[in-house]
């Protein structure tokens, strides 16, 4: 026979991916012999302390997740855990990772093993409570886990991404790195932000920007210019307009099929035939960035351009460690 409670337990557990605390259960009006009854028949399962999943099977992450949360309530997700709920793919946490939580800042938690807990002095500020299940938002989330990544390129991939999939943008990434004054790495982020800002959406682009562009005072280029290529949408990487120059980075993964190379030259032909230049630059050409420099100034100089390449520290060591001329051996610029 249906107890009076259990329409309301069964609605809040298909909200939390099945997942119940005990303080729910007995706000709905059940009592602790009902859990233990459910329990003992193993149509339960303790998942936490004081909280309970309705199978005895492996938890899947979300199950995990809500678990953590409602053990020591009121929490939120964050950092890579924050960024899986929000559907984030880079920095996210994998499936079997420890669940990430803050809590208040004046509050005590002991954390039992698989999740880890931190307290933040701006708990509210930093966390929507209204979310299922509740998180930090997104932008400290993002910017949390970009400052912990392993290098400066992953730390552009997961604040990139987190734009490239339209879910938060530069300006509101630099409002919230404003506030977060004590995190890691902080003077990194405020030049990663404001190179994403510029459009560079991956760790080959920003180093194209730095390494090549900026650090031999080339023209300042546009970037993600949105076109119309073969009847259909695309968005070049870089482009010198007044020169008529088109810059493609292609990373070698995603750009290695025969049908991508196919588009590839169809692209370029297009845009030769409207009087465009396109050079094709991947990992290996851009680790290379004085040589790619002089390729991209010797091709803008034959389209007008009359300023002067400039030699940054890495030239000059090159200068004294002998010549970085292209040899006979070296692949041409378009192959990857």
């Amino acid at each position: 026979m249906s107890q009076t409670w259990e329409p309301a337990v069964r609605a809040t557990q298909a909200r939390q991916h099945g997942v119940v605390s005990r303080r729910q259960v007995l706000a709905a009006g059940a009592r602790d012999v009902d859990v233990e009854r459910l329990l003992r028949r193993r149509t339960w399962a303790r998942a936490l302390p004081g909280v309970y999943v309705d199978h005895t099977g492996p938890l899947s992450w979300e199950q995990r997740a809500w678990a953590a949360t409602l053990l020591h309530d009121p929490a939120a997700l964050a950092g890579a855990s924050s960024l899986r709920a929000f559907g984030i793919r880079t920095g996210a946490a994998e499936e079997r990772a420890p669940i990430d939580l803050v809590v208040a800042h004046a509050r005590r938690v002991d954390d039992p093993p698989g999740v880890r807990t931190r307290r933040l002095r701006d708990f509210d500020a930093q966390v929507q409570s209204h979310l299922s299940p509740p998180r930090q938002r997104l932008e400290p989330a993002v910017l949390t886990v970009a400052s912990s990544a392993r290098d400066d390129d992953r730390a552009v991939a997961v604040l990139a991404d987190a734009c490239q999939l339209g879910r938060t943008t530069p300006d509101r990434l630099s409002a919230a790195l404003a506030s977060m004054t004590r995190l890691p790495r902080r003077r990194l982020l405020v030049d990663v932000v404001a190179d994403v800002a510029a459009g560079t959406m991956s760790p080959l682009e920003r180093r194209y920007l730095r390494d090549v562009e900026r650090a031999h005072a080339l023209p300042p280029a546009q970037r993600q210019v949105r076109a119309v290529a073969g009847g259909a949408i695309v968005y070049r990487d870089v482009v010198v307009g007044d020169h008529g120059v088109l810059i493609e980075l292609d990373g070698r993964l995603g750009h290695e099929l025969a049908a991508d190379r196919w588009r590839d030259l169809e692209r370029d032909l297009e845009s030769l035939a409207s009087g465009a230049v396109t050079l094709r630059a991947g990992w290996r050409q851009v680790l290379e960035p004085c040589r790619l420099a002089r390729v991209v100034a010797s091709v803008l100089a034959a389209r007008g351009w009359t300023g002067s390449l400039r030699a940054c520290p890495r030239c000059r060591n090159d200068d004294r460690g002998g010549s970085s001329a292209p040899g006979a051996e070296d692949p041409p610029l378009s192959v990857r």
